[in-house]
């Protein structure tokens, strides 16, 4: 699973009544604009510069209604006399995929900002380059770890990942055959493993409880020897034939 981080972009409208263009249906003729930026961790805006293109997707009455722009801040210009939900594709760097939201375009105030959180994936070099200008990027980890998926009555696992100049042993217990082990123990039985590192975790223990993912991640090496002995002895037991 590839793993993301989130991002606000905020759609900054501003509109006015344009005097000398004749109502339509009573309704005044406006200008009005959009364009896009992005949040920093600290809440300040800042240039967008993880997207490739924006596509604004306006109401079909109007001429060529796909506009695509390139260049941050993404600003388009248009006149209109009614508000619509228009919607906005963002497409990300290297090909990272299409983000779309819906932005209320209205006319009840003259300039109005509106917030939209998108997860953007971190396994592209140059896109993570840029997200690292916004705030923390959590990019895939590379540690040796097995994550074994426990909620909704779901289970998955992955095989540790080695290095070939690291030992694979801690104390008694081998690392890589109880990692291949956890691989292959049941629903029921992950959730005893997982029930095993909660009831005994420690701070120096690297796990993390991704509950929206439905995934239970944890760094073997950081386990102390007394777990990892309980936890080879629980695999071995359940994996009998």
């Amino acid at each position: 699973m590839v793993a993301n981080v989130k991002r606000t972009i905020r759609i900054r409208t501003t509109q006015h009544i344009l005097p000398d263009v004749p109502p339509v249906e009573n309704f005044p003729m406006r200008e009005w604009s959009i364009e896009l930026t992005m949040l920093d961790k600290d809440g300040n805006e800042i240039p967008i510069t993880i997207l490739d293109k924006v596509v604004y997707h306006l109401h079909p009455t109007f001429a060529n209604p796909n506009r695509t722009f390139t260049d941050a801040p993404y600003k388009i210009v248009e006149q209109g006399w009614g508000g619509f939900p228009l919607h906005i594709s963002l497409f990300l760097l290297e090909k990272a995929g299409e983000k779309k939201i819906t932005h209320d375009l209205n006319f009840l105030q003259d300039t109005y900002a509106s917030d939209h959180i998108i997860q953007v994936p971190v396994n592209k070099p140059l896109l993570v380059e840029e997200l690292a200008k916004s705030g923390p990027v959590e990019e895939p980890t590379t540690k040796r770890k097995v994550a074994a998926a426990t909620t909704n009555g779901e289970s998955k696992t992955k095989k540790a990942k080695t290095t070939s100049n690291t030992p694979m042993i801690k104390g008694d217990v081998d690392i890589e055959r109880l990692a291949f082990g956890l691989t292959k123990l049941k629903e029921d039985d992950l959730v005893g493993v997982v029930q095993m590192i909660t009831d005994n975790r420690t701070p120096e223990m690297d796990v993390t409880n991704n509950v929206e993912e439905g995934e239970f991640v944890m760094d073997l090496f950081s386990l102390p020897e007394s777990l990892l002995k309980s936890l080879w002895d629980y695999v071995k037991k359940n994996t009998e034939n």
